[in-house]
Parts: C-alpha cells; structure tokens; sequence
C-alpha cells in the first residue's frame, strides 16, 4: 500500500465524471423504442463497461505499490484494462453505427464499417512508420513494452476512421453522427492512454487520458440527443465516390515508401497494417460488385413493372393501346384482330355514376380473359373500347366475334341491380388490322350496332360520308333541310286515321335525301341529338295545335332519343313547349325504344314519371324485340306497347298460326291495362292476324308512308263525318276466353283515359269505336317512306 498522490486522486475525480455521462445515455435508451433504443442502450453498455474497466484499474493502481515503471504488475494491470475498454469500446462503436441516420441497413452500416477499416489500417500504417525505425518519433517513450496499448489503439484508430466515413456518407444532417462518432473516437484515445499510462507508470498521462475519456463519453451522451432525429436519405454510399479509399491508399504507399527510403524494414505490426488496409480493400469490392448486381436485379424488376404499366390496363388488366401494338409487332401465325365497342356505355356513366361504369368495365374485361384462346391477346384500347387479337383465320374470327357479342350481351350485376349493354364489334384479318377492325367496328355501329361487321374495302369510303354528314347536320336547321312527314295510326277493323307519328327527314342539296338509320347515328354520337329533337318537337307540336284548331280529333306521337330522356329538365322543356302552343298534354305521346329501357331502369322510370306527370303519354315501342322483362313491363310507366313489326311478320310457327306472338302480345297489354299498337303492317293478311288478336291499333305501309302535313290533313277532311255517327250495330255477348279489350273514358273535352277491359266486364260488348290513344314509332320506322 502507498498515499495516493494528489494527481491520482485527480484523476479519479476526473473519472467519476462520466458516470452522470453513462447514466444519460441509459436513460436515454429507456425512452426511446425500435432501432434508437437500440443504438442508445449499446452506447450506454459501452460507456458503462469503459467507464467501469477504467475506475477499476485506477484505484487498483492507487492501492498497489509499483517499484518500477515496467513492472510485470503494471503491465498486467495494464493489458486487463486494455481489454476492458477495449470491449467497452467496440459495444460504442456498435452503437454509432446503430444510430439512425448513421446507416441506411444493415448492409450500408457493414459497408461504412469496411470504409472505416480501410482509413483506420492506413492510419495504423502511417502510425507505425513514424513509431518504427529509423523513425521513432517518440524516441524513448515509444511504447513497445506495453503491448497492452495495441488493442485501444486498434480501436481508436477504427473510431478515427469510422467518424471519417460518417462524415463523408451519413444521411443528411450528419453532424450528430459525426458528433456521436467523434466522442467515441476521443474515448477509444483515451482508453489507450489509460492503458499506456498505467502500464508506463505515467501519471500525467493517466490524469490527461481519463480527462479525455469523461469528455469523449459526456460529447457522446450529449450529442446522441439528437442523432436519432428524423434524416434525409441522401443516396447510397455507391453514388458518392471513392476518395475515401483512394487516398488512404495513396498514404500507405507514401509512408510504405519513405520508410524503405530511409533503410527501414517491416516487421509484424507493418505487415498487419498493409494486411488489414488489403482484406478491407477486397472485401469492400466484394461488397460493391454485390451491390451492382443487386441493384441490376433490382433496376431490371423495375423496369419490367413499369414495362408493364406501360402495357396494361390497370383497371381490367388486359393489354391497354401500346401492348396491342406490341403484340401485333410480333407477327408469327395467320391472326385476325375483333375491335369491340360496347353501346350505350356513356349513359351508364352520365346515370349511375363513374364508380359503377368502371365495374362494368372491369367485368367486361374479366369475360374477355374467360373467352380467351391459347395465344390470344384481349386489349382496352380506352374507354369502352376494347379489341382482342386471335390466331385463325377470317372465319374463325367472325364466329369468335358472334360468340364474344352473346358473352358481353348478358347482364351486368352491378350495385345490386342489372345493367344491360350490347355491343358492336368489327372484324380485319388482313392488312392493318388495327385500323381496318376500327373502320368495321364503326360500320357496324352506324349500321344499328348490336352487331358483327367484317371489314370490307368500301367501308373507307363510308366513314368519309360519315365525317361528311357529321359536318352537314350541324347546320341541317339553320339551313332549313330538315322536314317532318307525318305516318298515319289507323283504328282496326275500320282503318280510319286517329293519331301520326311525326318522322324526321333530311335533303341535302348535294348529297340528296339522307335516309333517317344514317343521319340519326350520327347526331347521337355528334351530339347533335338534343337540338334535333327539340326542333322535332317543337314542329310536331305547332303542327299537332294547327290540326287540332281546324277540328280534326287527332293526336301526335314524337320519337325520345335515350340521350333526350337522360337530361334532367327534359320534362320541363315538354310542358314549355305544350303550353306555349296550347295543346292538351293528353294529344303528345312520347315514345321510348325497348332498347332504352335495358340501359338503366331505375333511372328510366323516374324519368319516365316526370314526363307522365305532364300529361303525357309514354309509348314502349319494338316491344318483344329487346330486353324488356314482365317484371320491367310492370314498373315502366308507360301507357301503349308497340308490337315489334318482325313479331307482325313472323311466319307460321309450329302450331300452325302465323305471328303466334302477337296474340300473347295482345293479351299481356289488355291484362296490364295498357293499349297495343301493331307496327309494321305491310299485307292484309298481317292486319287480319292482328285483328284476330283484339289489336285495336295500326300502323304500317299498308296504311300509308310518312307524307307531309297537307296530304294527311286532305285525309282527314275526306274522312270527317258529315253528321252524326251512326250508332254500331249491336254485337254478341263474348265469351269467357274472349280476348281482353280497352276502352277509352272521355273525362271532358279533349280530355280521355284508356282502362282495360276483361271479357267478363259487363261494358266488354259495348266497347265499339275508335280508339284514341298514341303511338310513336321507332328509329326504324323513320326509314320508311
């Protein structure tokens, strides 16, 4: 035992200063969680085991009576403290590199560790030339008796090179890595001198050392506070450079170099050096060329995602415009391309919403993928246009085309009700086949769509009119070349006029008479259609007041486009135009396609019912032609059905009668209180069946075409009565199984109801007379005449 000096004492003093240091850094930990805490219990276990490795050796030392400066006890007091901090010391460096924003991984935190190695061996390297001879920089005080140096010095150096690399490579800002990595690197130093001191017996250098050692730990424990702040990444280390290795290189040569100059040789502790500097060189490349091939597999994955955004449709998954491109590139077997458009898909979306259109879509899609051959490529081409491309030849395609137009056919569930579409679809199995499937695809449309179109050389010339008449019609009005000829309803069995349909017609002065199924496409799809129809009207209407003023008992059926029904002052506009014209709204019937009412019927009939709250009427025309189910027939509100004329033609069935249909037809309506109108009557033998039915309405060729105003006024005059209407010759009680009749209740002047009437109805036998109820015909019937 010896008194303690007063340096010693200092120094002990000193050392108790980083305990508060350490106890920071616990706490520290505690608080935070994940990588920080992490990082922030390593940095206070580290400074714990330095701390504690220190204050041991220190007062072992003060306690035990040294009698030499290189005694055996100093240097095993020496090498255990050694190796204490040194544990204590890598537990620190660990911790800085855990730090967030010292590393982007695990990965980058092994590449800065190697990028440290290599500053540190180079740092060792120049060390030791300067310690070796001829050198010997420190002369006597060189420490190669006290071996226990070598391990701290080891570790001061890494530290050194380790701060040096965050310096260069940390996330932004780096500067409380740096600072973390900085009081590491003074601990590690001052480990050493702890050791060295010790060892030697120097006590001055033991005081400055542990003075060292509480100030390395306190700028830890008081930059850590901020190191785990939210960073900016900044890149990888691979993007930066590689100064940071080229110039302790350049050192290690420089020293290596003018040592030998001097007459110097290496012994183990050069040899380790260049060893060390050599090893972290390679495995540092090891690591890059790692990286560049991950990166590679990784810019290629990529670049094939985005290829393949690039060439697909993110909604249905199919190829989109640039993957059909793709795939036609490709060439290889005789293949044929199917463009298809699916019809009327815009009032899905104008009526339901671009939620429920994309669902629609989709599903479109999904049949495409379920339809599809080995090989075959289906596409949205954009919007509700969508194309798929097969391999076979024309016939093969036109049949898949058939088989595709059934598929996309079929109802649409969809937002817990159906939603009907059909489709137009063309078909090019040579030449440009995107273009000339395009060119069939709007063929078909123009030609009524819900249909197969094949391409056909002539069809360029066709769109060229098309584009043509678009052009025109837009000033068709303005112009004065659109004119109404109105088609006569006749009341069977006495075919006298009781009500018209006003059918639009239009003569260009160069292009000549432009037939309605030509023009009436056009101004849909040109948006012409809502001027054009209120022009209709208006005339039909002044028209209907004209006829009605003279004393002619008539009424007016006019055709409603479905984009007309889909505005929402539509019904306004009507009871605009009936007061200002003063026609009774009971004259005007309005008339919708059955294919109208497969688009959106929940929106159909709340349309529908503001135009009856009019006073209107509401004619369902080419019934038993489209979608239109019983169901549907008993919520519509409309109040006359009109037979489709290919049920009035249809030949003889199985059971021996012709036009069986129209007889059901017939009874359904009188059954649902509505009035059946048969259009398309060409033949006597078509009125008899009709007649035969109980169909009190007519209309067709064999009646009359469409004439002008005048003709059928001459008509009507010719078949006005003179005096009063005899009285009907009494008829003979029906039977039970009689068909169903209606019967017209005049509530006033000007004013009728139409109710159903059973044969089991007392007034059945005295239903006589003419009918007056409404009609309009149908796109179709607009050709006519």
């Amino acid at each position: 035992m010896h008194s303690p000096s007063g340096m010693e004492l200092a120094g002990l003093a000193g050392l108790l200063a980083a305990v508060p240091a350490v106890a920071l850094l616990g706490q520290s930990g505690r608080r935070h969680t994940g990588v920080a805490r992490r990082a922030h219990l390593l940095l206070a276990a580290g400074g714990a085991l330095v701390t504690a490795a220190a204050l041991a050796g220190l007062a072992t030392a003060l306690l035990t009576e040294h009698h030499h400066d290189t005694a055996p006890g100093s240097r095993t007091l020496a090498t255990a403290m050694a190796v204490g901090m040194a544990f204590g010391t890598l537990t620190l460096l660990a911790g800085t590199v855990a730090l967030p924003g010292a590393a982007r991984g695990p990965a980058a935190a092994l590449r800065h560790v190697l990028d440290g190695l290599v500053i540190a061996a180079a740092i060792w390297f120049v060390g030791w030339v300067l310690l070796a001879r001829p050198t010997r920089i420190l002369g006597s005080a060189t420490p190669y008796q006290c071996v226990a140096v070598i391990l701290p010095a080891l570790l001061a150096v890494l530290g050194l090179g380790l701060t040096g690399v965050l310096a260069l490579h940390g996330h932004r800002p780096r500067r409380h890595s740096v600072r973390v990595g900085a009081g590491v690197s003074l601990t590690a130093i001052a480990s050493a001198g702890v050791s060295g001191g010790i060892c030697r017996r120097g006590d001055e250098l033991v005081l400055t050392s542990v003075l060292l050692l509480s100030a390395g730990l306190i700028l830890v424990a008081w930059a850590v506070r901020a190191a785990d702040r939210p960073v900016q990444a900044t890149g990888d280390v691979l993007e930066r450079g590689g100064a940071y290795a080229v110039i302790p290189m350049l050192g290690v040569v420089g020293a290596l170099g003018w040592h030998l100059a001097r007459g110097g040789t290496l012994d183990a502790y050069g040899y380790f050096g260049i060893s060390v500097v050599g090893l972290a060189l390679v495995a540092r490349q090891f690591l890059a060329l790692d990286d560049v091939r991950r990166y590679t597999v990784q810019l290629r994955q990529r670049e094939k995602h985005f290829r393949d955004l690039a060439h697909t449709d993110p909604l249905t998954g199919l190829a989109n415009r640039r993957g059909l491109r793709l795939a036609l590139l490709a060439g290889g077997q005789e293949r044929a391309l199917i463009g298809i458009d699916m019809d009327g898909f815009k009032t899905v979306n104008d009526l339901r919403g671009h939620d429920v259109g994309d669902a629609v879509l989709a599903e479109v899609g999904a049949r495409l993928k379920r339809n599809l051959l080995a090989g075959d490529v289906a596409a949205r081409l954009g919007g509700d246009e969508f194309a798929v491309l097969m391999h076979g030849d024309a016939d093969e395609a036109v049949l898949a085309a058939h088989r595709l137009l059934a598929v996309l056919g079929e109802p649409y569930e969809v937002d817990g009700g159906q939603i009907f579409l059909s489709a137009s679809v063309g078909v090019a199995s040579t030449g440009e086949l995107l273009h000339d499937a395009d060119l069939a695809l709007r063929y078909a449309k123009q030609r009524g769509k819900n249909r197969v179109e094949q391409y056909q050389a002539g069809y360029d010339e066709l769109l060229r009119r098309r584009g043509t008449l678009t052009g025109e019609l837009r000033h068709a009005i303005d112009r004065g070349q659109l004119r109404l000829v109105f088609q006569p309803v006749v009341a069977l069995p006495s075919m006298r006029p009781v009500g018209c349909e006003a059918l639009l017609r239009w003569t260009h002065p160069e292009l000549g008479p432009v037939r309605p199924d030509e023009f009436i496409p056009v101004a849909e799809e040109s948006g012409l259609i809502n001027r054009i129809g209120a022009w209709v009207l208006e005339n039909a209407c002044r028209q209907l007041a004209d006829w009605l003023a003279a004393g002619h008992d008539i009424w007016m059926s006019v055709n409603l486009s479905p984009k007309e029904l889909h505005n929402a002052d539509y019904a306004a506009q009507v009871a605009d135009i009936l007061t200002e014209l003063g026609v009774p709204p009971q004259r005007l019937v309005l008339e919708v396609t059955e294919h109208a009412v497969a688009t959106d019927m929940e929106e159909l009939v709340r349309r529908l019912a503001e135009l009856r709250e009019t006073g209107v009427r509401i004619a369902l025309d080419d019934f038993g032609a489209g979608y239109s189910s019983l169901t549907q027939l008993r919520t519509l509100p409309v109040d006359i059905l009109k037979i489709d004329h290919a049920l009035v033609a249809e030949p003889e069935s199985r059971t021996g009668t012709a036009a069986p249909l129209v007889d059901v037809v017939v009874r359904l309506g009188h059954r649902l209180g509505l009035e059946v109108l048969a259009e398309g009557i060409g033949t006597p033998a078509q009125r008899e069946v009709v007649e035969e039915a109980g169909c009190r309405l007519g209309q067709g060729s064999l009646f009359g075409w469409g004439v002008p105003a005048e003709h059928l006024e001459s008509r009507l005059l010719s078949l006005r009565p003179s005096g009063p209407r005899p009285l009907p010759a009494p008829r003979p009680a029906p039977s039970a199984n009689a068909a169903a009749r209606s019967q017209l209740v005049r509530l006033g002047p000007g004013m009728r109801q139409l109710r159903a009437l059973l044969p089991t109805d007392p007034e059945f036998s005295a239903s006589v007379g003419d009918q007056n109820v409404g009609s309009v015909d149908s796109d179709r019937e607009m050709r006519q005449g």
